[in-house]
C-alpha cells in the first residue's frame, strides 16, 4: 500500500509534533527549582535513596518523592528497588539526548532570521 505525499507529510508533521510534546514534558519536569536541586544531588552521587536526597532540603519526604516521580516519568532519572527502599540515579544518556534536542530546537530558532531585536516604537 502506497501513501500519498500529503499523507507522508502529515505523518512527518505528526512525528515532529509528538517529539516537541515529549520535549516540552521533559522541560516541564526541569522547570521546578526543587527538581533541579534533586538532579544536582543525584549528579554528585552514583545512587541515592530518597532519605539521602531529602537531607538538607527544606521539603518533606513526601514532596521529594513526588518530585522524584515527576523526574522518573520524564525519563530523566532511573529507580531501582533495593529491599524496602528505592534508589535513584541520573539517566545520563537521557540527559545527553535532552541536551541535543534543546540544541536542535535552538539551532532552528536562531537560523530562521536575523538576530536583530525589534525596534521600539
Amino acid at each position: 500500500m502506497m501513501t500519498s505525499p500529503d499523507a507522508a507529510s502529515g505523518d512527518a508533521e505528526d512525528a515532529t509534533t509528538a517529539a516537541l510534546d515529549a520535549l516540552a514534558d521533559r522541560l516541564r519536569a526541569l522547570a521546578h527549582p526543587a527538581r533541579l536541586v534533586v538532579l544536582q544531588r543525584l549528579a554528585r552521587a552514583n545512587r541515592c535513596v530518597c532519605g539521602e536526597i531529602v537531607r538538607g532540603l527544606p521539603l518533606a519526604q513526601s514532596t521529594v518523592s513526588q518530585h522524584l516521580k515527576v523526574l522518573g516519568e520524564a525519563g530523566l532519572i532511573c529507580s531501582r528497588a533495593e529491599g524496602t527502599r528505592t534508589s535513584y540515579c541520573l539517566d545520563r544518556a537521557a540527559l545527553v539526548a535532552l541536551r541535543a534536542e534543546i540544541d536542535a530546537v535552538f539551532d532552528v530558532l536562531l537560523a530562521e532570521g536575523p538576530l536583530d531585536t525589534p525596534a521600539e516604537g
